[in-house]
């Protein structure tokens, strides 16, 4: 009958209204067949057709109102994002394969209580800080997930010495750096922890084209420093003629591939794109490809990163303010200054609040939404400050400009600088950007 009604010749309506007509419950019919006993069809049958149309889409637009179960996950937004031609595909498949080694994490940290996760692990990182159990899990759970992606060249993370070449396919070329887990320390103690990543291009110089009857293929290289001049490459796998001896062997790189190297040490002005994934009473992926900020939250009932905040925007002013003020007497005058002036009472009669997690993800989380500043400048016992500049700084750093903030390490912007090694330490001043332009009057 629908069909009908759509299509039907003149002698078709006419049947339905003197059907209609002759109903005494004429009433119960849809509204769009009610609409054919009101219709004088005297009338020219083309406008009853438009009026019946009329009737039927107020229908059609209750329908097209978004659904409560109408939700945009991570991997769709990508793919979005892939066809808008923000990004390419090779890098949706790096963002998805560091989605999936957030959410393992995640796992583990929610469990690590009754799975015997917690303490230390007994070892050292190359900063001279002790490791627990799951910093050593977590960056193996990163790397797996970037060498299985078939799209990453080199990854450097806080637990690793040297950058290594995860590599094993020679199809990727991206730059992955990485803290798998920062603010470990509160791990024990159920509180809020995260990962943070940043992601560059290939330098065109290290794109090296290898002929298939190559002798040695380097499909798993770990890049050691023995000077500043000459790096050498381990190989692991040959191809066609293997060593004589079957050893691993060792070759010097030249002028060019040593560059390929130190391309990982690239400021954060380069970054293609960074994020970082808070694990707190919420899992939340928040990332930048350049062209603004998004977070999505896990949604335990299906296991996806669902999109909750889009085009986040940091407030210009904020009433929070985190600093480690245990260090308070290690800081110079001027630093002291400014924190005493945020807590006297302002306008409205009240200081400053402070608020210290202990973790750079929860204290960037909190303060893109609500606005503020944070702080982790050097001291007398840090002349260089706490956080590593390559794979903490830049990357948030990334993401609050992107937001509308500001970073700074007191001096110059901290996307400007250019790192001279892996695991260089710096100053840093983060958050709303007016709350940063007054901490810098205080520093001039």
């Amino acid at each position: 009958m629908v069909a009908v009604t759509a299509t039907s010749s003149y002698q078709n309506h006419t049947f339905f209204s003197n059907f209609l007509s002759s109903s005494p419950n004429s009433n119960l019919f849809p509204l769009h067949l009610r609409c054919l006993k009101r219709q004088s069809f005297t009338s020219d049958v083309t406008a009853a057709r438009i009026r019946c149309k009329a009737a039927l889409g107020s229908t059609e637009t209750k329908l097209q109102k978004k659904s409560q179960y109408d939700i945009e996950n991570l991997t769709i937004w990508l793919l979005k994002q892939e066809q808008a031609g923000n990004i390419d595909a090779e890098l949706t498949i790096v963002l998805s394969s560091i989605s999936l080694a957030c959410k393992q994490i995640a796992s583990l940290l929610q469990r690590s209580s009754i799975i015997n996760l917690t303490g230390a692990h007994g070892t050292i990182n190359i900063q001279g800080e002790d490791q627990k159990k799951l910093d050593v899990i977590s960056n193996e759970l990163f790397c797996n997930c970037l060498r299985s992606c078939g799209r990453t060249g080199i990854i450097a993370s806080e637990e690793e010495d040297i950058p290594v070449a995860v590599e094993e396919t020679y199809s990727g070329n991206y730059i992955v750096v990485f803290d798998p887990i920062d603010g470990s320390a509160n791990i024990d103690t159920s509180l809020t922890t995260g990962s943070i990543f940043g992601i560059y291009g290939p330098d065109e110089q290290c794109l090296v084209d290898i002929d298939d009857n190559s002798t040695v293929i380097l499909s798993f290289c770990i890049f050691s420093y023995l000077d500043a001049e000459e790096p050498l490459v381990l190989v692991s796998k040959v191809q066609n003629n293997r060593m004589p001896n079957g050893d691993v062997s060792q070759t010097h790189l030249d002028q060019e591939k040593q560059k390929c190297i130190t391309s990982v040490c690239q400021p954060g002005s380069n970054l293609l794109a960074a994020g970082y994934c808070l694990y707190s009473s919420s899992v939340v992926f928040t990332l930048s490809i350049g062209k603004g900020v998004f977070a999505f939250t896990l949604d335990p009932s299906h296991g996806e990163f669902v999109l909750t905040h889009e085009n986040i925007e940091i407030p210009k002013l904020g009433k929070i303010y985190s600093f480690n003020e245990g260090n308070y007497d290690l800081w110079d005058e001027k630093l002291k200054k400014y924190l005493s002036h945020l807590r006297l009472p302002g306008s409205n009669g009240k200081p400053y609040s402070g608020r210290y997690i202990g973790c750079l993800v929860g204290e960037i989380h909190r303060m893109l939404l609500y606005g503020g500043i944070y702080g982790n400048p050097k001291n007398k016992n840090s002349k260089n400050g706490n956080l590593r500049l390559l794979y903490e700084c830049a990357p948030m750093s990334y993401l609050v400009e992107q937001a509308g903030g500001k970073a700074t390490d007191g001096h110059q912007r901290i996307l400007d600088i250019k790192p001279e090694e892996v695991h260089q330490r710096t100053p840093i001043f983060i958050g709303s950007p007016d709350e940063v332009e007054k901490l810098q009057t205080f520093l001039a």
